[in-house]
């Protein structure tokens, strides 16, 4: 954390830097701006815009640990003139990227909790009551005073805080607070004592609290399970990041904020009660025969969104790791064998983390537990990790090939927070992407070690790298590191961009500066700030310091502004042995009508290889201008030279048609790796996508791949062919669309079957799936009635249908299929008792045709055979169809006020606005759609709300040009 000051100018009509003065007195660390200073400074920042925004009143710049920028007052510290952050300084540095979407996006309050009392440690007991769902709880807080003060602010919200009382370490005294303050919008609560604390002093603030075990999947809440008598009942479960920890204990809920933690349990004796560390005590409770106290040991210091809880029925299996730490995973009873596979990952992949960041685990302990109720995938509560239960169960009978890689990744990613998070935590949730940008980074790492079959680097750039592109070329996108304040402004951050777009460029340095220095860097930096807080500029630091190489100014052009570079090659000349090419850098923007802001630049590890050794780079360099001229030495005449080997930097190339055509045989022949076919493959659609190449031109690519086997290659095709079909099913012709997908498939439908090959891969098993799933979105007759075959078989008991093929059955035979297939399906989904099985059931119900199905299906997604965490998807499902779109969009609008009680704010209920609306392709839709969320707002959707009405714009942009070209290639290859 940084001392020194920084300020941020704020006024209501823009994001978090200009927003209405928050306070009637100046304060320390506070510089006051004249009123009159003021439009010269909101000119250069929002240019002609300036004039309706000014308002004649006095400002004040506030100091912010959020925010950074240049010093421009002379009445502030002169440090504070220097500036960690590339976000440029009010006094002239270009501001477009982070204002530019600011009118779109809904004001709230905000600001940070005082810094004039410091948390030490909290002593809290909780004692839980799932008869009503409350709990009472109660806690004591060893805290240094740092200025003289009389008021203690924390964070607190859905609390009732009975007393406050402060007890001075020095003297022994008692006080209690004159009253304690709520403050609703800020989420805080006051205690205000009326003799003031001195500053130097440390004392103990104790307090009483009652709150709610909530449905909400957020803060302390439960989650509802069956008994073996088929009675509900519930196990409790938190859930605090990113700001959530306060609806359980008043706390100061920010992630610099750090403490240590003693907790203390009051629960049933015969319920398991879980920490963040291992049990200390035990010991019964005065007249509560059927109750005990569990006392937990001390924690390391941590941030409050780290603290977790869990109570309830559960089994474990357990080992330890090679370097000692005990290793259990939590199951819901009688499933513990489905835990045994994500056991194994854990205990292999903690002593491969020790060696690969030169640092041990540190605690003595982790627990991953399967949660039934979980709105994310997993969270990394040090010591006591939590999961969605299809994130860490696999059944070796009923679990598919997919499912046990995805486990594998989402172990490896909460080991990874265990460095990256909670030993080294973000100084502020600006800094997410530290978190998980590099936890994704390395849960590959993990998987490639742990399961090199997998090939798990190529998948990156389809599961990754291709969907962080997707997001980021987008108006509406966000740079990597975004200022953000109120929680529900956090929540949006947690996306594509934090996570992928992260872990991509983190993948493009670690190519850049090697293995060795990443390593080296990565160790100096965990060990400079463990226990600590830090700032991206922090990470560059070390990794600068480890490589020699210039890591800070690199870096700076791809997290401080949104979006990524188009590579342009110009012209390409044989000179002697040199090849020499022209090349030219810009914004890539799906819409590359509407102006750019020409101020975007971005300093580019390029590399490059050669027709001779295609999975070799020949030649590296940094691009660090708008146009560059590469000259790569020895390469003869007739080789072709190719950028970006490996698709590893996070940018797009545009190749004149006679270069991308030498590149053809290279596809036909696969002597170009399977990684460099589908990210040649993925540019050139992305250029189609925004209107600088035809569609037609893609077609035409596609065929080159008709001999393709690859798994990674063929998921790349079948992003392509969705979403040419999810475009298409607006059209007339739809159906001769999908006899071109029939006969693009059938080769390789023809080589896989249906049957395993004996010793056959982990990808190829994929690869089955994935080709017959599609084959049935194409409507292809022996295909589907294979499907409905085998699941004859399957009902019968005649012949079970393995894992890896049942959504494809699924699939198949409701794509055809009449009431009583619903029917049929539905009772598989109710005879299951494991979730896997009733997800992908659930998310396959979408495949009917029959409207009215479809709505029984809308309102069988919402009933209370519908976990909310899973109803999203089966929504999701329905809206793939036109018709199904239609249907999921009216029913989200007649059931608008369940969707804002049941997810309020957070990745579900962004999600299901983001694929229920997306897909649509007219104007009238788009208008629809931006009047709906006007005048009905969903907290912390306001950037999906826009990403999604910018799509359906793009969509039909896209239709009207290409529309009667698509047409006739279609005529004239399908008769």
């Amino acid at each position: 954390m940084f001392s020194r000051p920084t300020v941020v100018l704020r006024n209501v009509v823009v994001e978090n830097w200009l927003r209405p003065n928050l306070y009637s007195q100046q304060k320390k660390g506070y510089c006051s701006l004249s009123s009159a200073s003021i439009p010269s400074l909101i000119s250069k920042v929002l240019g002609s815009d300036s004039n309706r925004l000014v308002k004649s009143r006095p400002y004040q710049v506030e100091s912010s640990r959020q925010f950074r920028y240049s010093c421009v007052s002379k009445n502030c510290d002169s440090n504070s003139i220097v500036n960690r952050q590339l976000w440029g300084s009010i006094g002239g540095v270009n501001f477009s990227t982070l204002l530019q979407k600011s009118e779109k996006m809904e004001e709230k309050p905000f600001q940070r909790l005082p810094t004039n009392v410091t948390p030490v440690n909290y002593d809290i007991e909780i004692t839980p009551n799932f008869g009503d769902f409350t709990f009472k709880g109660s806690q004591k807080i060893d805290i240094v005073i740092k200025e003289n003060t009389s008021e203690i602010t924390v964070n607190s919200v859905d609390l009732t805080v009975k007393n406050g009382v402060w007890q001075d370490k020095a003297t022994g005294a008692h006080v209690n607070a004159a009253f304690v303050e709520y403050d609703a919008p800020l989420e805080t609560v006051k205690f205000v004592f009326q003799t003031p604390l001195k500053s130097g002093s440390t004392g103990v603030l104790s307090m009483e609290f009652d709150g709610s075990i909530n449905d909400k999947m957020k803060g302390f809440y439960r989650s509802k399970f069956q008994g073996p008598n088929g009675e509900d009942r519930y196990n409790g479960v938190t859930q605090f990041e990113a700001t959530d920890a306060r609806r359980c204990f008043p706390c100061w809920d920010e992630p610099s904020v750090k403490a240590t933690f003693d907790i203390g349990l009051i629960v049933e004796k015969d319920k398991v009660a879980l920490s963040n560390m291992p049990v200390k005590a035990t010991s019964p409770v005065t007249g509560q025969d059927n109750l005990h106290l569990v006392q937990f040991e001390k924690t390391p210091i941590m941030s409050t969104y780290l603290v977790a809880l869990v109570i309830g029925d559960f089994d474990y299996i357990e080992t330890k790791s090679t370097d000692g730490v005990l290793c259990r995973v939590y199951t819901p009873p009688g499933k513990t064998e489905q835990g045994r596979f994500a056991l194994d990952v854990v205990a292999r992949v903690l002593p491969y983390y020790k060696e690969y960041f030169g640092i041990a685990y540190p605690l003595p302990k982790i627990d991953l537990v399967a949660i039934a109720d979980f709105s994310a995938g997993a969270m990394e509560n040090w010591g006591l990790v939590t999961y969605r239960e299809t994130c860490l169960l696999i059944d070796e009978k009923q679990s598919s090939s997919s499912n046990r890689q995805w486990v594998a990744l989402v172990v490896g990613h909460e080991a990874a927070h265990m460095w990256f998070g909670n030993l080294v935590t973000m100084e502020w949730w600006t800094h997410l992407w530290l978190n998980e940008g590099y936890a994704t980074f390395v849960e590959f790492l993990c998987v490639d070690y742990l399961f090199p079959e997998f090939d798990i680097w190529t998948q990156f750039v389809t599961e990754t790298f291709i969907r962080a592109l997707e997001l980021d070329c987008l108006e509406n996108s966000h740079p990597i590191e975004v200022p953000v304040g109120h929680p529900s402004e956090i929540e949006e951050i947690f996306d594509d961009i934090s996570y992928n777009k992260g872990a991509c460029i983190i993948r493009m340095l670690h190519d850049y500066i090697g293995d060795t220095d990443f390593r080296k860097g990565m160790n100096l930096y965990l060990n400079r700030h463990q226990y600590k807080n830090a700032f991206t500029e922090d990470l560059w630091a070390a990794l600068e310091e480890a490589s020699g190489k210039p890591v800070g100014a690199v870096m700076g052009t791809w997290t401080k502004q949104m979006g990524f570079p188009l590579i342009r090659v110009l012209a390409s000349r044989q000179e002697g042995q040199n090849r020499v090419i022209e090349l030219s850098q810009e914004k890539f923007c799906t819409d590359p009508c509407k102006e750019t802001n020409g101020n975007y630049h971005w300093m580019i590890p390029l590399t490059f290889c050669s027709s001779s050794n295609p999975a070799q780079p020949i030649y590296s360099t940094l691009m660090d201008k708008k146009t560059m001229t590469v000259t790569i030495p020895n390469v003869s005449e007739n080789e072709w030279i190719k950028l970006n080997p490996g698709t590893i930097g996070f940018y797009r190339v545009q190749y004149p048609p006679e270069i991308l055509e030498q590149y053809l045989p290279a596809i036909q022949q696969k002597v170009l790796p399977p990684v460099d076919r589908l990210g040649l493959l993925d540019d050139v659609f992305a250029l189609v996508q925004s209107g600088q190449s035809g569609t037609t031109n893609v077609l035409k690519l596609l065929d080159a791949f008709k001999d393709e086997d690859n798994y990674t290659v063929w998921s790349s095709i079948s992003n392509v062919t969705s979403k040419l079909n999810l475009l298409l099913q607006h059209t007339d012709y739809h159906d001769q669309f999908k006899a071109y997908g029939r006969k693009l498939f059938s080769a390789i439908e023809e080589r896989v079957g249906w049957e395993a090959k004996p010793d056959e891969s982990h990808l190829d098993t994929m690869l089955r799936s994935l080709v017959l799933l599609r084959m049935t979105t194409f409507g292809n007759e022996k295909t589907i009635e294979e499907a409905k075959k085998r699941l004859e078989q399957h009902l019968t008991g005649e012949k079970p249908i393995i894992a890896d093929l049942r959504t494809v059955v699924y699939r198949g035979v409701l794509s055809v299929g009449d009431e009583n297939t619903y029917n049929t399906i539905l009772k598989l989904y109710r005879d299951s008792n494991m979730q896997e099985e009733r997800d992908r059931i659930g998310r396959s119900l979408g495949a009917i045709k029959n409207p009215d199905l479809l709505r029984k299906v809308l309102e069988f997604s919402i009933s209370s055979e519908v976990r909310n965490q899973d109803s999203v998807f089966v929504i999701i499902a329905v809206g793939t169809s036109k018709a199904g779109r239609e249907i999921a969009w009216n029913f989200f609008k007649e059931n608008k006020e369940l969707f804002r009680e049941r997810y309020p704010g957070g990745g579900l209920i962004s999600r299901l606005i983001k694929y229920v609306t997306e897909d649509f392709v007219t104007e009238e839709m788009a208008t629809e759609v931006e009047k709906f969320f006007i005048e009905n707002s969903y907290p912390g959707t306001e950037r999906t709300v826009q990403q999604s009405i910018e799509s359906i714009r793009l969509n039909g942009s896209w239709l009207k040009r290409d529309e009667n070209a698509i047409r006739q290639y279609l005529q004239a290859v399908c008769q």
